[in-house]
């Protein structure tokens, strides 16, 4: 069967699309592992301009100053409207948080590292954006698909303003940990409008039985998964707290001054490992090439997330593991749900396969 141009295209381009995001996430661990994210205290311009300063005497004497008001009147709005919509808790937690008045020392190279993610963030737009496009001819053949793309392309309006509540907030844990949580959904829904299109021109799908509760048991391993990176999101607020008490020294003392979420990460870690494991194990049990490929990956990305982990918790958090540590469970994340479409759709094909056909 020869694939449609079009098909071709917007599988390419989605694809392409995916593991832009993926390198966005890379370099938002860089920026966070190395203590880059206040590196702009502003947003969508960096110290007030499009291209950052490179030297101190390029600012204003009293710059700290400038930058804290600015930051502090748009929180007080911010606050405001999180009241009024019944948000209470996150509204008091924006100025109870310890670093809100609280201004970065500049430093060009913080500076430049948290610009460049910047300008990465502003590309994958160009990219979601390309991907609506090349989705256009599925608004007649697989509506869906559209929509798919079209609805990732608005949330990645919506993260765009979610970054500059970062920023403005002084990376204020939830508004991390949903900046977080929303990458996560945006690589689910290019992954599944990736794979949707390409139906009826698959050659490598076989059809499998269904195991009585697999598809549950994927499900919770993703699920297991998010919550996991979560935790991680708030463990990574926790060193960074540490770390800033201890001016960035004695970097072996920091594991110990980690307090129950970091402990609690840990152990966590063990129940995602025995149900992965398990899931994988089924997987690999079902004659699905497509299907083995997927259960080695999630064995694959898990074993390095776990040696990852390791080397942070007893080598003193060297920091360019740290950004290793989030894109492997990111990629885990999105293996999981691969898995989960290929084994429905192959499941589908043994049911339509085993019903028999109807003879007008």
């Amino acid at each position: 069967m020869v694939t449609p141009a079009f098909v071709r295209r917007f599988r390419f381009w989605g694809i392409l699309t995916v593991v832009a995001v993926y390198i966005l996430i890379l370099v938002g661990g860089i920026v966070r592992s190395t203590g880059s994210g206040m590196g702009c205290p502003d947003w969508p311009k960096c110290f007030g301009t499009w291209i950052p300063p490179t030297h101190i005497s390029q600012l204003p004497a009293d710059y700290k100053e400038i930058y804290t008001a600015q930051r502090v009147e748009k929180n007080k709005k911010l606050a405001a409207k999180l009241e009024r919509m019944g948000f209470h808790q996150v509204a008091g937690d924006i100025f109870a948080h310890p670093t809100q008045y609280i201004e970065t020392d500049f430093n060009p190279v913080k500076t430049w590292i948290e610009y460049v993610n910047r300008l990465v963030g502003a590309l994958i737009g160009l990219f979601v954006f390309g991907t609506v496009l090349f989705a256009l001819p599925y608004w007649q053949r697989d509506r869906p698909v559209f929509w798919l793309a079209f609805g990732s392309f608005l949330l990645t309006g919506v993260q765009g303003w979610l970054g500059s509540l970062v920023v403005s907030t002084n990376l204020l844990p939830i508004m991390v940990t949903i900046h977080m949580g929303l990458a996560l959904v945006i690589v689910a829904m290019l992954l599944y409008a990736v794979d949707r299109s390409q139906r009826g021109t698959y050659v490598d799908v076989q059809p499998v039985r269904t195991i009585s509760g697999l598809t549950l048991w994927l499900w919770v391993a993703l699920l297991l998964t998010f919550v996991q990176i979560v935790l991680g999101t708030q463990v990574r607020e926790e060193v960074d707290l540490v770390a800033s008490a201890a001016n960035y020294l004695n970097r072996a003392t920091w594991v110990e001054q980690l307090g129950g979420v970091f402990r609690f990460h840990r152990t966590f870690s063990i129940l995602l490992l025995l149900v992965n494991l398990y899931v994988a194990y089924q997987l690999y049990a079902l004659p699905s090439r497509r299907l083995h490929q997927l259960a080695m990956a999630i064995l694959g990305l898990l074993g390095g997330e776990i040696l990852a982990g390791i080397l942070l918790t007893y080598f003193s958090f060297p920091a360019a593991v740290q950004p290793i540590h989030l894109t492997l469970a990111t990629l885990l994340f999105g293996v999981q749900f691969l898995g989960i479409v290929a084994y429905r759709r192959a499941t589908k094909l043994q049911r339509q396969a085993a019903t028999p056909a109807v003879v007008a």
